[in-house]
């Protein structure tokens, strides 16, 4: 799929491909009602728009929600920007799909320091910060039977995000997986990991989920 994606904009990487293929599994009628939390270039609300659903992107950057409606358009579909943080733009809606590539790296600094490129997989200590916020509020924002689709790395916990999810009464499980080397920014922190306990010594690989949460009819 043709992605215009410009300095600045996460670029679609294997993370957006695992839940890519999660999207494909998912039964989706057109007229559906779609969410792409972080939607970066918009990869993900590009493939659910060209399955006929209507999708609403949300990202707290500009030129990410630009790339989002500009990609859409490249392919005959419209997407619907939303400029804010996480959720809140979409307050009072409800949605049959939710997916969400959140950023997920364990960072050294809080959330708050990220800046650049930084801000779009910097998420905290343990990188929940964002995490932890989707699981508890995303499920507000589902139609009965609707369901999330939640990509992250397991340095941040799978059965953690699991639990959460079913804390709030959704049923959830993990439908995809992978396993990878670590990239440039995981290598970086490879020994601030160990330290943290985040991985064992010597490991330079992660496992990314993707994470399905179904909120009963």
């Amino acid at each position: 799929m043709l992605l215009i994606t410009p300095p600045g904009v996460y670029r679609a990487q294997a993370d957006t491909e695992l839940l890519l293929a999660a999207l494909e599994e998912e039964p989706l009628p057109s007229g559906a009602a779609v969410l792409d939390i972080g939607t970066g270039s918009g990869a993900l609300a590009v493939a659910a728009a060209r399955r006929g659903a209507a999708v609403t992107a949300v990202d707290v950057s500009w030129p990410a929600l630009a790339s989002a409606v500009l990609n859409g358009a490249l392919h005959g579909r419209r997407i619907r920007a939303r400029h804010g943080d996480l959720l809140r733009p979409v307050v009072g809606r409800r949605f049959d799909l939710v997916l969400a590539n959140p950023p997920y790296v364990p960072a050294p600094t809080p959330l708050s320091s990220a800046r650049g490129a930084a801000r779009a997989w910097d998420a905290g200590p343990d990188g929940r910060q964002l995490v932890d916020r989707i699981c508890a509020h995303a499920p507000a924002f589902l139609r009965p039977g609707g369901v999330l689709l939640l990509v992250h790395s397991d340095l941040c916990g799978v059965e953690r995000t699991c639990a959460a999810l079913r804390a709030t009464g959704l049923r959830a499980a993990v439908v995809a997986r992978v396993t990878q080397p670590f990239g440039p920014v995981m290598r970086a922190r490879a020994e601030w990991f160990e330290r943290q306990g985040l991985i064992e010594p010597g490991r330079r690989e992660e496992e990314l989920v993707v994470i399905r949460g179904v909120r009963p009819r």
